[in-house]
């Protein structure tokens, strides 16, 4: 059946526990409860007039309506909108007037930009309070009346594989961020790619903790765990204490982040005495992930596994197996079971073992393109390929290895740099807390490497310095012509170093009283 994975999940196993509602005092969620829960969510957006093809717009930090949401929209054949909460009321209309949304669903945290949307976005006819008691106007729906619904499930929709079930927008950094259409069979395929090459059994237990508004929160772990059984922990964001809580109570074996989530980790009093012993592995994705941070899980006997993925892709592309993870450091692993991938050259024949190109992906997972944006589509997904705009290599033994954005390789007299590789040399000086390369004009070698970084407190660490550790970890050409240290560096709307910006603040150099 498509579109009713809890069903059938409630058939196979209904008392097993599905969720744990982590904002509840860790309230366990059966499948069959869960179940019910969308069913009622269910027919209460069907009694608002959403139907088969209509969007269901949410603006909310995790929490278990959400997730009732995302799969009473899969029961309804609706579209679930997810929205990224960091962006303004602006950037927020604008997507919501290209998607025309019938319903907005939001959180009490976003009041101020509800308010500010209402009225801009003439397809919203309901807009509905998770909180009831702290409503945006007299006339929005308070989320808790779905409890007075029937909980059997809705009337069937007849749907295939390639109907949407979901948009979820890319961390683009220019313009409008562009809505990846997920389809019902992207998101199945990507749960078998999952189950079938991760290994996943039904004792699988998870944090998830990473937004939902992203492809990473919904489809790395939470939508396969769903498929064979396991459990999620729901967390209303990432919070480390909170994380070593249920890392030391044994109530979960694996785990999803991203790498700012790991330091975070490492630099909290309980990193030393957490116990690591019940989980199976850790794997991050989202962003490249410097060495310094997956050694020192190593240190602490966690199978720590580099990941790869986009939006676009299901997201998981990758895995890397147990025996391989110390062999093959910085190696996302080899393509998982439905999943053809291939590094190309500009003028589209494929790379040689140890030659760099763009990674191209194709499978059943692939995205079908991006919601009213037919022309980028094309571009993006052809002939069945999505051009993901990474450069990666394969070694002689097939597994891959992701190098950078091919938009931010520079040349600098003549050589190829990746920006990648040079911020994972940066980010091992223990002084260094994040770092970003771009490069920049240079009258002789047409562009050179600056590198923008930030220290930890405390700090004494000078440029010089910075530059003799990197010139003992990288060839000549490769170590930066400048360092320049600021208090933070900037991000896009999906939490990612924005490089555009970083051009336009320091692509001719340094400003005044930078660099150290």
């Amino acid at each position: 059946m498509v579109g009713d994975w809890l069903a059938r999940r409630e058939m196979l196993t209904p008392h097993k526990v599905a969720l744990v509602d982590a904002e509840r005092g860790n309230r366990p969620v059966t499948y069959r409860e869960w179940n019910r829960a969308a069913n009622r969510t269910a027919n209460r957006l069907r009694s608002l007039g959403v139907g088969r093809g209509d969007l269901v717009a949410v603006l909310s930090m995790n929490c278990v309506e959400y997730l009732d949401i995302w799969f009473a929209c899969g029961k309804l054949g609706a579209i679930m909108q997810t929205l990224n909460w960091r962006l303004t009321a602006t950037e927020l209309s604008a997507l919501l007037g290209d998607a025309v949304p019938h319903v907005l669903i939001y959180g009490s945290n976003f009041n101020a930009q509800v308010n500010a949307i209402r009225g801009a976005v003439p397809s919203i006819k309901h807009y509905s309070a998770l909180d009831g008691d702290n409503m945006v106007a007299p006339d929005d729906v308070a989320f808790a009346e779905r409890d007075y619904c029937p909980d059997d499930a809705p009337p069937a929709v007849a749907l295939t594989l390639d109907a949407p079930w979901a948009i979820c927008y890319t961390g683009g950094t220019t313009g409008l961020p562009k809505g990846a259409i997920l389809t019902h069979g992207n998101v199945a395929w990507n749960s078998i790619n999952t189950v079938v090459s991760w290994g996943l059994v039904p004792t699988d237990r998870t944090i998830l903790n990473s937004p939902l508004f992203h492809t990473g929160g919904l489809n790395v772990l939470t939508a396969p765990l769903v498929h064979i059984g396991g459990t999620s922990i729901v967390c209303k964001g990432f919070d480390p204490a909170q994380v070593f809580d249920f890392i030391d109570n044994g109530d979960v074996n694996l785990y999803f982040g991203v790498p700012t989530m790991f330091v975070a980790m490492q630099q909290h009093p309980r990193w030393d005495t957490a116990d690591f012993s019940r989980l199976r592995w850790v794997i991050s994705g989202g962003a490249p992930c410097p060495p310094p941070i997956f050694e020192r899980w190593w240190e602490r006997g966690v199978e720590f596994k580099m990941g790869y993925g986009m939006t676009e892709s299901g997201p998981n592309t990758f895995w890397l197996p147990s025996e391989e993870v110390r062999r093959k450091p910085g190696s996302v692993g080899l393509p998982l079971f439905h999943v053809d991938v291939k590094a190309i050259e500009p003028d589209g024949s494929e790379c040689a073992p140890g030659e760099i190109g763009e990674l191209l992906i194709r499978g059943p997972q692939v995205v079908p393109g991006y919601w009213n944006r037919a022309e980028e589509s094309a571009q993006t997904i052809v002939d069945g390929w999505l051009h993901t705009g990474d450069l990666a290599r394969r070694d002689e033994e097939g597994f891959y290895y992701i190098v950078g954005r091919l938009k931010e390789m520079f040349i600098s007299g003549g050589e190829n740099i990746y920006p990648a590789e040079i911020e994972a040399v940066l980010a091992g000086h223990h002084d260094v807390e994040s770092t970003a390369l771009i490069g920049v004009p240079d009258a002789h070698w047409g562009e050179v490497g600056c590198a923008i970084v930030t220290v930890r407190s405390g700090s004494a660490i000078t440029a010089e310095g910075l530059l003799d550790y990197a010139r003992e970890r990288l060839a000549r050409f490769k170590v930066p012509k400048q360092i320049i240290f600021t208090d933070s560096l900037p991000v896009t709307g999906a939490g990612k170093t924005d490089k555009r910006l970083l051009m336009e603040l320091y692509g001719q150099g340094s400003p005044a009283g930078k660099q150290k």
